[in-house]
């Protein structure tokens, strides 16, 4: 009987959902390219995708060392929202949405975005005050978010349970109608067939174990499994790695790893119509196209390159999904897993260039990765192609760790997933 490796398994899945063939078979990397991208996520594959469809680059290599779309890309659960509180949140979050919005179209490919609505819940007297505060920022940004009754929000979302007598009683709800859901692992294949049909090579199987600078100090190529490979920049685009390839160019990174897990429920019929989430118990639940329940938590509270996690946080949060929709109670668990989490200290993004020229960075995403997808794709690529930030992630520096002019979203943005 022949034996599949996990990576055989899953170039085999890429191919019957995607229609890839031969040509996009791990290609052989050349000596050398214009642009290397290291991680093959879906924020790697899309700056590939807008260097080439944007920018007119398309000498690019892409390198992962496992397979395309198996790390984080592959390991969140899908919300997709913008609501946050700092202009340079809403605006970086909202390009993400109007981004996602002709996605599938663009790519030629179904992204499964679904916008059924981003609910977060109210439940004491501060939680009230900071989603109000932030439906008013909000809207001056251009974003939507409007308040809910506790007796709104359960008509909008029926399983809800909004007794007084609760444990975590329902006071109110912030609710992002534009603010949906999306396939994970369909971004990434959506992404990288673009990309290749526009000559980006992508390459597997490679992973990077050094960065190469020249005697001016400027980068120069990287080494892999796969040999040396050359180019004038260098973007790293590796969750919850980034710390760990930046140091093998000399730069130390305002970054600290983290585990975060998510688990999902047996399949059902469509019972839940939106996304439901809880600042309070850090908490927060949806449903699938399959039919499970995706069901996630906030991050460890220890640093660790780990992929499983604390069993304590599941049980936490499933006590909280349990109390506030009770007819939850007896379904059952199909499957869990975690990631790896760059955390910077502010809770937002590095979108930039680093003090080593031709190396660029796109890190420290936190739990808000997988829905700015599209847009920090978009404004990368414009910083790698250009050598300057876009305007919208213009304040996503290193230098604000120096001068102190942080984008805390860490209290602001509420459940920052």
């Amino acid at each position: 009987m022949r034996r599949y490796s996990a990576f055989s398994l899953a170039r085999e899945a890429m191919r019957s959902h995607t229609g890839w063939d031969k040509q996009w078979d791990n290609p052989e990397p050349r000596s050398r390219y214009d642009v290397i991208i290291v991680g093959a996520g879906g924020h790697g594959l899309g700056t590939a995708y807008y260097l080439a469809a944007e920018h007119g680059i398309t000498n690019i290599a892409v390198l992962e060392k496992g397979w395309l779309g198996g790390g984080n890309t592959g390991r969140n659960t899908t919300i997709i929202r913008s609501n946050y509180l700092y202009d340079e949140s809403a605006g970086i979050y909202n390009h993400a949405i109007k981004l996602w919005e002709g996605l599938s179209a663009e790519l030629n490919y179904n992204v499964m975005f679904s916008q059924r609505g981003v609910m977060m819940l109210a439940h004491n007297v501060h939680d009230v005050q900071v989603a109000q505060r932030h439906i008013h920022a909000n809207r001056l940004n251009g974003v939507d978010n409007q308040w809910l009754t506790p007796e709104e929000a359960k008509a909008f979302c029926p399983p809800l349970n909004i007794s007084r007598s609760a444990r975590y009683p329902v006071m109110g709800a912030a609710l992002q109608k534009k603010g949906g859901t999306a396939r994970h692992d369909a971004v990434a294949w959506g992404y990288a067939r673009a990309a290749s049909a526009r000559g980006v090579h992508i390459i597997q199987n490679c992973e990077v174990t050094g960065i190469h600078r020249g005697a001016d100090g400027a980068v120069t190529g990287v080494e892999t499994t796969r040999g040396t490979i050359n180019a004038g920049k260098v973007g790293v685009v590796a969750a919850g790695h980034t710390s760990v390839l930046m140091e093998m160019a000399g730069l130390r990174m305002p970054l600290e790893s983290f585990p975060l897990q998510a688990l999902v429920s047996e399949p059902v019929k469509p019972v839940f119509p939106c996304v439901v989430m809880s600042n309070s118990v850090h908490a927060y639940i949806s449903q699938s196209d399959k039919g499970e329940l995706v069901i996630g938590a906030g991050t460890d509270q220890y640093t660790s390159y780990s992929q499983t996690g604390g069993l304590h946080i599941l049980s936490h949060t499933l006590e909280a999904i349990c109390e506030m929709f009770p007819m939850f109670t007896r379904m059952k668990m199909l499957r869990t897993w975690g990631g790896i989490v760059d955390v910077t200290p502010d809770r937002s993004p590095i979108l930039a260039k680093t003090p080593v020229k031709g190396l660029y960075a796109n890190c420290g995403w936190g739990t808000g990765g997988f829905k700015a997808t599209p847009g920090s794709a978009h404004v990368f690529a414009h910083t790698i192609a250009r050598d300057e930030p876009h305007e919208i992630n213009a304040g996503f520096t290193l230098e604000r760790f120096r001068t102190g002019r942080l984008i805390d979203e860490a209290a602001a943005a509420a459940v920052a997933h």
